[in-house]
């Protein structure tokens, strides 16, 4: 067993692209590290200091022991500072860029897996959106809201989902031992966490979302050795909804029916919905007509709807997915698109995260609407409250919660 307990227990954390630039990732993930209960080390070749933190050049120049790294640079950087890393004797790091595997670049993934085998690291992701573990105030994903503590572990590889039950937690009884976002599984995958887990005393219940499994064999038998509940949602039940889980993490998806056979035997609970796996209420959504096009910030969520329309029988179109760091002027680009399309109804999914702009957005739904049949689905509570009044006083239709 890999000793991974750092990336949800760390005593401090170096954050590799911290920045003092509003709206920068680094900047995002520098304020939610601020409510860390352990020691930041932001690491910038711009700053000095960063949110009144002193920072480093690199993390060779800080002198003593690190016990996770996050990188949050551009993906071409990525490979030199994980050198660094290795030089550094850092055992876990977490890398959030983009621009993998997921868009085609396996030769650069390929190096940064060589890289954490020279140096022996544990390596979470690439494209990647972080971890969470509520009883240390450590969040450092996107989502807009931290989630609650509680005694479920969440293991996903979407994490926009992450941002909608993190949002959700405060309003429903809903609450999270830890979360664990795995990207594209260049190295860590669910087997690694789930051991991690079911060895944790805080952790009760383990929830995984799937879209595909690196090592079928290991994950059955991790799973029949767990102590602990394990409840799974796969993504990928028809043909569409495997399309839309590929283009999302560059996931090669098995059929669904082999993986059906893997979780009997692995002896997990295969539910129908995502609702149902975190016991929150489900909505049916029916859009007008039979073609739909859905347009979302959460490839996860656009999935699990594109699997959930298909098998209601709408012809659904591969789902437009702006990515997490969607803005409303995103949406608003792809919607004027739309509108000359021959699409029978569109379906808009929003992910409460840091950069989203929910009222905004909604106000462009609204525009939309005086062309297309539209229908919002926002998931999430307080974060799209307002959001939710501007489209129910159009009289457009919003669901927060999936089918």
């Amino acid at each position: 067993m890999k000793e991974i307990g750092s990336f949800v227990n760390p005593k401090n954390i170096a954050l590799i692209g911290a920045s003092e630039l509003e709206g920068k990732v680094g900047n995002v993930l520098m304020k939610k590290l601020l409510k860390f209960k352990g020691e930041i080390i932001p690491i910038s070749i711009k700053h000095e200091k960063i949110l009144g933190i002193k920072a480093y050049p690199s993390v060779l120049d800080y002198k003593e022991k690190i016990d996770l790294a996050i990188i949050a640079i551009p993906s071409e950087n990525v490979k030199q500072v994980l050198e660094e890393c290795g030089k550094k004797k850092i055992k876990n790091v977490i890398i959030i860029s983009a621009g993998f595997s997921e868009i085609g670049n396996n030769k650069l993934e390929e190096e940064i897996i060589e890289i954490s085998k020279k140096y022996k690291i544990n390596l979470l992701g690439p494209n990647c959106f972080g971890v969470a573990n509520p009883y240390l105030n450590l969040d450092t994903t996107f989502s807009n809201l931290s989630a609650k503590k509680g005694s479920t572990a969440f293991i996903s590889q979407s994490g926009a989902l992450w941002s909608y039950v993190a949002d959700i937690s405060h309003s429903k009884n809903l609450g999270f031992s830890a979360y664990i976002s795995l990207g594209n599984m260049a190295d860590l995958e669910f087997s690694d966490f789930i051991e991690y887990f079911n060895k944790d005393k805080r952790t009760k219940k383990i929830i995984l979302y799937i879209e595909k499994l690196k090592q079928g064999k290991r994950f059955i038998e991790v799973c029949k050795k767990s102590r602990k509940k394990i409840i799974v949602i796969k993504a990928g039940k028809t043909k569409k909804g495997k399309e839309a889980t590929i283009s999302h993490t560059g996931s090669l998806a098995t059929d669904f029916e082999i993986y059906k056979g893997a979780f009997k035997q692995a002896g997990v609970e295969l539910v129908e919905s995502f609702p149902e796996a975190f016991n929150i209420p489900k909505q049916k959504i029916k859009p007008k007509g039979k073609k739909i096009t859905i347009v979302t910030n959460a490839g996860g969520a656009g999935a699990l709807l594109t699997d959930y329309l298909v098998e209601m029988k709408y012809d659904v179109q591969p789902p437009i997915d702006l990515i997490g760091t969607a803005l409303a002027e995103d949406y608003k680009k792809t919607f004027n698109k739309l509108k000359k399309e021959d699409s029978d109804s569109i379906v808009v999914i929003l992910t409460p995260q840091a950069m989203s702009q929910p009222e905004e957005t909604a106000k462009e739904i609204v525009k939309l609407s005086k062309f297309k049949s539209v229908i919002a689905v926002f998931l999430g509570a307080k974060s799209i409250t307002k959001a939710k009044k501007i489209l129910s006083m159009e009289k457009i239709k919003c669901y927060t919660s999936l089918p």
